[in-house]
């Protein structure tokens, strides 16, 4: 059967479970039925083989065994295995929560942001819309105030024209779409620093809530409803581990508790605590952003005061920025305003997950059935085990992390949620493990126990209890997260609770000293090896051309740059060129006469020309 074709079935198998459960009136969600329906499989009391096509008798069979379990609602399990589903689904951590925040009201500003960065306004009725527009877009990205409370939107408008007044909307049309953009987000910033400012001093911002008060309220509210409902699990779990343990010392113990689903009761509180443990985590988380976020806006603050005191002009230069780091630290308060509305809204959420087994186990049957059963908490149990530890010298083949030998000994990621890996399989029970007595490291994976014998008897086959444990996570699928085997049944792991696979490696401390030998064998460079492709082509070329050359020559590595070289070259030759000569001509020189230019005894003057010149063939 292909992939496609197994999927398909799968998911008819999904739909008819679904259906036959709504037809008794219990919607379930796709994903429930999904994994009951990998529980049920994995179930080995169930005779499903899943290396063979299932037969049409099968998926009956596997339908029917869904819906029951899906509709018995006095099975604690079905609580757990529904709480997992809720809290996969819908936890977030804290950076995946934000970002999914922002990019949210990022989508619902984007018709405003678009509306204004594409509008090419003319007249000035068009230019007052669009400056309206960014009033309202400045006040919705803020979450300062409600655009139709009249009051807010002029402080608003006042605020945003003294740092964009309306007669700069010319150059902010002419820009471009993604520089209009940052634009908007820097006046953003800028009016809810200033609105912020002039609260500080009195002066307006009656509509913005107090937050750090909010804040300092909320928080010791969210984590007394944490360690509350944790005290609930603190004291419920020792009481069902207690009646457990009486089960396997006692048998007549065992034949009066076997109908009582105190396993499926025990796993619920745990998975329970395991949560509210996340949670309580990201409370305080929580509570340290605050102060930190505090502090700086108090010391922002005082700064910008001092800035600004009473003057009656401040360089932009000077106070922008400060107006700029007030909003971003608001925008924190706002931040941790959502994280801690969410986490409120988980840990009332979770509580419904219980109700089966406080059903089963109200308080006046829980007591009944603890007369003469002594009950240990975790911390007392981890305190009786504490002056026991594994002595390192009864193993020879197996390695144990303590305290004083292992650096990062806090930061190791221990297997099974931190609880005993002998008890699990071995009994069905889930008994906190003591890092004291000592972690055994096997196969790059870290174990805890409970007590010293335990650790020794794991220690002896652990491969054996592993497969043990996964077995027992097969017949209980809510352990299969409760105890982190996901990398045993990688198709369940949930993406929400995904751990770091990559183990924490332990930095064992010791000190040791090793001497080895200088060059113990001769070198085997090659130092003519030439591992670049262009180098050898060049020294192709380079050889190429000296076969071209009319002499040749050779020489080896001792002889370079040792002999004499020679060259032979033309002696230049006498030749002469005439390019000029010298020669001279003489000419006769004119000799000419004029007669009777003086007159005579006659009135009429006659003039004589005579010409003496001597001919040029007479010189």
């Amino acid at each position: 059967m292909s992939c496609h074709q197994t999927e398909n079935v799968i998911k008819k198998i999904i739909r008819e479970i679904g259906q036959e459960c709504a037809s008794k009136g219990q919607t379930v969600s796709e994903t429930l039925v999904a994994f009951m329906v990998k529980a049920v499989v994995l179930d080995p009391r169930n005779d499903f083989n899943v290396d063979r096509v299932l037969t049409k008798q099968d998926v009956q069979n596997l339908i029917q065994l869904c819906v029951t379990r899906l509709l018995d609602t006095t099975n604690p399990s079905l609580d757990t295995i529904k709480m997992q589903v809720y809290f996969d689904i819908n936890y977030a951590k804290r950076g995946e929560l934000l970002s999914e925040q922002h990019r949210v009201l990022k989508g619902r500003l984007a018709p405003v942001a678009r509306e204004i960065t594409d509008s090419r306004p003319r007249v000035k009725e068009e230019m007052e819309n669009v400056y309206r527009t960014i009033v309202s877009y400045v006040l919705l990205s803020s979450g300062l105030g409600s655009p139709t409370d009249i009051d807010v939107v002029r402080e608003v408008t006042a605020a945003l024209q003294s740092v964009f007044p309306q007669t700069e909307l010319a150059t902010f049309i002419s820009l471009s779409k993604k520089d209009k953009e940052q634009q908007l987000k820097t006046l953003t910033m800028l009016v809810t620093g200033i609105r912020l400012y002039n609260k500080e001093c009195g002066k307006g911002g009656n509509s913005i809530d107090d937050l750090p008060a909010i804040l300092n309220e909320a928080i010791p509210s969210a984590m007394r409803a944490l360690d509350e409902a944790l005290n609930t699990c603190h004291t419920l779990a020792p009481c069902y581990t207690a009646l457990l343990e009486s089960m396997h010392e006692d048998h007549r113990r065992y034949m009066q508790l076997s109908s009582f689903k105190l396993k499926e009761a025990l796993f619920n509180v745990r998975q329970y605590e395991a949560f509210l443990c996340i949670l309580l985590s990201d409370v305080i988380t929580s509570a340290r952003e605050v102060e930190v976020t505090n502090t700086q806006f108090a010391a922002t603050m005082e700064q910008l005061k001092n800035t600004v005191q009473n003057k009656v002009s401040v360089g932009t230069t000077e106070v922008f920025p400060l107006f700029v780091a007030l909003s971003n630290l608001w925008t924190s308060f706002q931040d941790e305003i959502l994280l801690l509305r969410f986490l409120t809204h988980m840990t009332n959420n979770l509580q419904q997950f219980l109700e089966t087994q406080s059903q089963l186990f109200p308080e006046e049957v829980l007591t009944s059935l603890l007369e003469g059963v002594t009950v240990k908490s975790d911390e007392e149990r981890i305190r009786e085990t504490m002056a026991t530890r594994v002595n390192v010298s009864d193993f020879k083949n197996q390695e144990w992390l303590f305290p004083e030998t292992t650096a990062n000994f806090d930061e190791l990621l221990i297997q099974y949620h931190s609880f005993c890996a002998h008890a699990i399989g071995e009994k069905g029970l889930i008994l906190p493990g003591n890092p004291a007595i000592g972690i055994l490291k096997h196969k790059d994976r870290c174990y805890v126990f409970s007590s010293k014998e335990s650790a020794y008897i794991f220690a002896q086959n652990p491969d054996k209890f592993i497969q043990l444990n996964t077995e027992k996570a097969k017949e209980h699928a809510e352990l299969i997260q409760l105890l982190e085997l996901h990398h045993h049944f990688e198709y369940l792991a949930p993406y929400s609770q995904a751990r770091n696979e990559c183990l924490m490696k332990p930095i064992t401390k010791c000190d040791s000293s090793t001497q080895t030998d200088t060059h113990i064998l001769p070198p085997t460079i090659v130092t003519s090896y030439e591992w670049n492709e262009w180098e050898l082509r060049r020294k192709a070329i380079k050889l190429a051309n000296l076969r071209r050359k009319l002499t040749h020559a050779m020489q080896t590595n001792l002889s370079h740059m040792r002999r004499e070289n020679s060259t032979q070259v033309y002696l230049p030759k006498d030749v002469g060129t005439q390019t000029k000569r010298d020669n001279s001509s003489n000419v006769p020189r004119p000799q000419i006469f004029l007669e009777g230019l003086r007159g005579g005894s006659s009135p009429t003057a006659h003039m004589v020309k005579v010409d003496l010149t001597r001919a040029v063939d007479e010189t």
